[in-house]
């Protein structure tokens, strides 16, 4: 096959299907890793439009060192090259500060900030033998914002994007593209979660006056994994509806 082939981490979860799904309809074989539930991918690779790609399923908690080189490994064990490394594993355990236990904030610091670094680590080289490659990390407008209830997650994702912009001066000279991505408030499990009256306050506050869904991310990691994204590198880009202008 001459399709370019991707890694996606947290690919169970709402955002992650939808990634995957948009990189398939663009010829993308497919390593999805899960930590906890397969179903949906299982579900997901079984519904995929475009049956002529290579696509598997790897579990793995990306929060530790050696379970994130197993990925990467299991990656290229099954095909000859990654082109495309999407960061997309993440969770959140939200609670005012004086109510945070370290736990609460170690444990969101271990998967969305070591996660991200972990995967990144154990796939410069290889992607450095390749003599090119794109890395997408998926932040958030909270690490650009801060948010009340949310100090360990804007923790964690702004130390994403701090994280992205060195990856991306490291490894700029082997042709390896490093970029973050802040989606605001989207269409997800974590949003449905709001009640109406919680829903139309956020929309008030969002100059396009509605969620973001999925495919706009998704969307954009096409785009950036393109040809057309070649002299982009170490850039923050915000899917918000411009909330944070």
């Amino acid at each position: 096959m001459n399709n370019k082939t991707a890694i996606i981490t947290g690919a169970s979860g709402g955002l992650g299907c939808s990634i995957a799904k948009k990189l398939n309809e663009n010829n993308y074989n497919l390593v999805l890793n899960y930590n906890r539930n397969s179903s949906s991918l299982e579900e997901l690779i079984n519904n995929f439009e475009n049956k002529d790609t290579k696509n598997i399923i790897v579990q793995g908690d990306v929060s530790s060192y050696t379970e994130a080189e197993k990925l990467i490994k299991v990656g290229y064990e099954n095909f000859d090259k990654i082109d495309l490394l999407v960061n997309n594993a993440g969770i959140t355990k939200d609670k005012l500060l004086t109510m945070m236990s370290e736990e609460d904030f170690q444990d969101v610091i271990r998967v969305n900030l070591n996660g991200t670094f972990n995967c990144i680590r154990h796939i410069s080289k290889k992607m450095i033998r390749q003599k090119e490659g794109k890395i997408v990390n998926i932040s958030s407008v909270i690490g650009l914002t801060g948010n009340i209830g949310q100090a360990n997650y804007a923790a964690s994702k702004a130390g994403v994007i701090g994280l992205t912009k060195s990856v991306a001066k490291e490894l700029a000279r082997k042709n390896i593209t490093c970029n973050v991505i802040t989606p605001g408030f989207i269409e997800t499990d974590m949003t449905k979660v709001l009640e109406d009256n919680q829903i139309k306050n956020i929309k008030n506050q969002i100059p396009l006056k509605r969620l973001g869904t999925p495919e706009d991310v998704a969307n954009l990691i096409v785009f950036l994994s393109s040809d057309f994204a070649n002299y982009i590198t170490g850039q923050v880009i915000s899917v918000d509806g411009g909330l944070y202008m």
